[in-house]
């Protein structure tokens, strides 16, 4: 049986946005770009600025999904010397001040297996992360690290995409919780967007599938595109432009601007406008 993490702040969040009858945005950002003070020092400010959920990446030196921005935003962590470790206790140090704003650690599973499947899943509960996004194990892995996950009570959030059909769907959603991540696109992150309709269509689908609440991620940028998924989805999700707005306010030697801060709260605090009229 799945334990269940107390509190269980995706379950909360997601029944207050229902009675705010308002849509979701979750905001993500890579683990110690552009360095770690400054990393951190963004991730407390987030929620004030408009993100319900914080979807953290778990730097990699190959993260196959996504695009230059967040490739880029990896590697810059990296040459500062990221590690899982130091993820993890970004998030403990977050939760000193913020013990409401769901926290989604998402990437790929070389890290986690070289950390330890046992260590890592114990360690993300205790440093206080809500649920996992793992771009790279497909369903006939679950004993890798779903099972775990969902046994010690971290959500499992699955990821569908546009070719994702129905006979593979029902075994896709068969072991998620928290929500369903839409990729919306066929493709990398922060390359192009997928139009309304479509976007439209793959919910109305979903919904016939879960209850659980639904995501759209990829290609989402502006306040417009936020409010015209959120009119039918439950959350949406921007990453590419808000890792792209880091990289504009770092210098010749990727250093952090002192517009960094306020420049991208502000991007977040716009990209928020579009689920809060």
């Amino acid at each position: 049986m799945t334990s269940q993490i107390r509190p269980d702040r995706l379950a909360d969040t997601f029944v207050e946005l229902a009675e705010m009858k308002r849509g979701g945005l979750v905001t993500f950002i890579t683990a110690g770009d552009p360095d770690p003070t400054t990393s951190l020092a963004l991730m407390k400010r987030l929620p004030q600025s408009g993100a319900d959920i914080i979807e953290l990446g778990m730097p990699f030196s190959d993260p196959m999904a996504d695009g230059p921005a967040i490739q880029a935003a990896s590697l810059r962590a990296l040459k500062q010397g990221a590690s899982l470790s130091q993820t993890l206790d970004m998030v403990s140090e977050f939760r000193t001040g913020d013990q409401r704003t769901p926290v989604i650690l998402m990437g790929y599973f070389n890290p986690i297996y070289q950390y330890g499947t046992t260590r890592f899943v114990s360690d993300a509960v205790s440093a206080g992360v809500d649920g996992l996004i793992l771009v790279d194990l497909p369903v006939e892995e679950d004993d890798e690290l779903c099972d775990p996950a969902r046994t010690a009570g971290l959500h499992w959030i699955r990821l569908v995409t546009p070719t994702t059909n129905d006979k593979r769907l029902a075994k896709v959603l068969q072991n998620a919780s928290g929500f369903v991540y839409h990729v919306s696109i066929a493709g990398i992150t922060g390359t192009r967007s997928a139009s309304t309709d479509s976007i439209d269509e793959a919910i109305s689908r979903l919904r016939a599938h879960t209850a659980l609440p639904l995501a759209v991620g990829f290609g989402i940028k502006d306040p417009a595109q936020v409010r015209a998924v959120t009119a039918s989805a439950d959350a949406a999700v921007v990453g590419s432009a808000i890792v792209s707005e880091i990289e504009n306010n770092l210098d010749e030697q990727g250093r952090p601007l002192p517009t960094l801060l306020d420049n991208v709260c502000s991007l977040v605090s716009k990209l928020a406008s579009g689920v809060r009229l």
